[in-house]
């Protein structure tokens, strides 16, 4: 059997150039986002948005932080303008076969000529160049369309028109158009805008459909490079099949099949490329070892990565290779062990683990039992290289799968924080954690999270063996739970430790393990305060109560104020009528001045109480921030209210003066009276 990759495979220079410009922002640390979809391939796209790159529709979405990427198909003028008026920062990654057609439109409509562009209306492309005219333009995609348009407007034949294509554009169907152009438009300048590499691309497409039993097309099915490319391969070859990756591909395609050949659009990452190939050798893989010589690819791929060497090297293990070893010696940097082949095993601390900060000597000691795998032998030295790690890998894999299907949560501790999100570690598994699945809410800091053990569902398994979860899904999993026992078992003066959400101008949303509550602002201090943060601040762990329910409102008002601090209380408790106490003038008003007592309690000394004596304003005789002694004449504990009086103790001095003059005068009668006697 033999496989055959085309030779134009993949990205062209204008899509490789987009991508790359959106891998260097994103690398540098900037905030990127396109607009729409970079390139027509969803599995690259998910993987940006993983790493942060968001997608919008219009400029103005755009954050004020965020670099705006043109993708390689082009936009309107009028989108320049509008990214311009915004002040928006932009990295334009039109493609410059593209830019040379927006600046071929623009110049020759602005000199009066129409337009002609044949394509697909649709198309981002297409309508970006329609944005670059300056005057009437018409869009057509085959020769019928185009003898149409003539038919019911003749007057296009005698005019001016500059014509160009679509740079994906098929090029028979433009040889065509073009004929028809050249004879009945003497006007015509005609432009011939298809892509070189698309050109080469579909010939290379026909070729191979012409002399192989099946065609695989990859690539995203909303490309229109890629739809081409299926469309021209289908003309030649009836057994021609459309995938977007590997997963798609069917044993029962090559039935009675000698060759393959194999495609790729424009939009097609080489990985997605490379996973097709591996997946196509696989099945067509024959017992016969000499049959298996004729399994060949035309066209070699840059070097694996580590990381696909390590996967690699998982999907050729065999039953031989696994062994259990006993540990005969350990040291910092690697294990020692017997397996029972006469040869002796050594495993390094990067084979025993996938975690780098692992310390042997704490992990395994003399006579533990390890499953191993046999990863290389040297007959001549009796030596082994194994490893524990590719060993747990496999085992863990396949629990990685199952969960993936059966939606089990796992467990496993965040050990890295990477661009887009944090890496999990799960039965020395790595399953990446995206950024907007870390957490509960995006407000939350990535770096909390290292090193902690986390739960998270498997949500997509892609190719390589790479897994990605979701914490977030757990914990809102745990929060409904927690919501639904607190509604059940909830009741007024229920006691709970919250943590403060957020902080509104009338209260704080506490987080109460699950739902949240309000403490209005008049609950949060005994005292008057102006703003809520005055007393907590987001984050704060409280103490809180229910006061009230509204169990079909779902809402929940908190009491946070503790009454042993409730400054009326304390006041009850230290004073009581007729206490003389000093007191502070805090405010006054045309019927009195009011007197701070204890923080929160404050008294009013009535204007009459104020003197001996007829007082026409309170501010004739007291002062803010003034100190006097004043008695407590009156406690309403149902109003909360207390009455002073300065001028009840002033009367008190003149009964005291009054009743002492009296005595004087009566010892004098009485001593007169005695010498009278004598």
């Amino acid at each position: 059997m033999k496989i055959t990759l085309a030779q134009t495979a993949g990205f062209c220079f204008g899509v490789n150039r987009a991508v790359q410009m959106v891998y260097d922002l994103v690398d540098a640390g900037k905030n990127v986002c396109t607009l729409g979809p970079i390139i027509h391939n969803p599995q690259l796209v998910n993987e940006l948005a993983e790493r942060g790159v968001r997608i919008v529709e219009d400029v103005g979405q755009v954050n004020d932080n965020e670099i705006l990427v043109i993708r390689s198909h082009g936009v309107e003028q009028k989108i320049y303008e509008k990214a311009d008026s915004l002040g928006l920062e932009i990295c334009d990654a039109t493609c410059p076969f593209v830019a040379k057609i927006h600046k071929i439109v623009s110049e020759n409509s602005q000199q009066g000529d129409t337009v002609f562009i044949v394509g697909d209306k649709t198309h981002q492309e297409v309508i970006g160049i329609m944005g670059h005219c300056k005057g009437a333009v018409y869009v057509f995609s085959s020769a019928e369309e185009l003898e149409e348009l003539l038919k019911k407007q003749p007057e296009l034949l005698k005019i001016s028109v500059t014509v160009v294509s679509q740079t994906t554009f098929n090029a028979k169907k433009w040889i065509f158009i073009e004929e028809i152009l050249k004879k009945v438009c003497t006007n015509a300048k005609i432009f011939d805008t298809i892509c070189n590499a698309t050109s080469m691309r579909q010939n290379e497409a026909q070729e191979l459909a012409r002399s192989h039993d099946v065609m695989i097309v990859v690539g995203g099915r909303h490309s229109s490079n890629t739809a081409k490319l299926y469309d021209v391969c289908k003309t030649f070859c009836a057994r021609t099949h459309l995938i977007e990756t590997g997963s798609e591909i069917s044993a029962d395609w090559f039935l009675d099949c000698g060759s393959v050949g194999v495609v790729a659009g424009a939009s097609t990452p080489a990985g997605i490329i490379k996973e097709v190939i591996k997946t196509m050798s696989e099945i067509l893989q024959p017992v016969d070892e000499q049959m298996e010589e004729n399994v060949t690819v035309q066209k070699s791929f840059e070097e694996m990565t580590d990381e696909e060497a390590f996967e690699a090297s998982l999907s050729n293990l065999t039953g031989d290779q696994k062994v259990c070893g006993v540990v005969l010696a350990v040291n910092a940097t690697e294990i020692q062990v017997d397996f029972g082949r006469g040869i002796t095993g050594y495993i390094s601390a990067n084979e025993y683990s996938s975690d780098p900060s692992v310390n042997l000597e704490d992990e395994v000691k003399i006579g533990d039992n390890l499953n191993l795998i046999i990863m290389k032998i040297n007959d001549q030295e009796g030596t082994a290289i194994l490893s524990k790690r590719r060993y747990d890998a496999i085992a863990g894999w396949d629990k990685i799968v199952a969960a993936k299907e059966s939606g089990e949560v796992l467990k496993g501790v965040v050990r890295d924080i990477v661009k887009g999100g944090v890496v999990v570690y799960t039965n020395n598994v790595r399953v990446f954690i995206p950024a907007s699945q870390a957490t509960a809410t995006r407000n939350e800091s990535l770096e909390d999270l290292k090193g902690k053990e986390v739960s998270f569902r498997i949500f997509e398994i892609g190719r390589g063996r790479k897994a990605v979860g979701s914490i977030k899904s757990v914990l809102r999993e745990e929060r409904k739970a927690a919501q639904e026992k607190i509604w059940n078992d909830i009741a007024v003066g229920d006691r709970f430790t919250g943590v403060v959400k957020s902080i509104t101008s009338y209260g704080a949303f506490v987080d109460i393990g699950g739902v949240d509550g309000m403490i209005h602002i008049t609950e949060l201090s005994w005292q008057r305060i102006k703003n809520p943060s005055e007393v907590v601040a987001v984050g704060d762990e409280v103490e809180v109560y229910v006061k009230a329910l509204d169990l079909e409102k779902k809402k929940i008002s908190l009491g946070y104020r503790k009454e042993e601090e409730n400054p009326w209380t304390l006041f009850l408790n230290q004073y009581s009528v007729d206490d003389v106490i000093t007191v502070k003038i805090v405010s006054m008003t045309t019927y009195g001045a009011f007197a701070r007592i204890l923080p929160g309690v404050d008294g009013l000394i009535h204007i009459s109480q104020i003197a001996d004596k007829h007082v026409a304003k309170t501010q004739d005789e007291l002062s803010i921030g003034q100190e006097v002694e004043a008695k407590i004449i009156a406690i309403d504990t149902e109003k909360k209210r207390v009455s002073l009086s300065i001028r009840a103790l002033i009367e008190k001095t003149d009964e005291v003066t009054e009743v002492s003059e009296q005595e004087v005068a009566a010892e004098e009668t009485t001593a007169e009276e005695a010498d009278a006697v004598e």
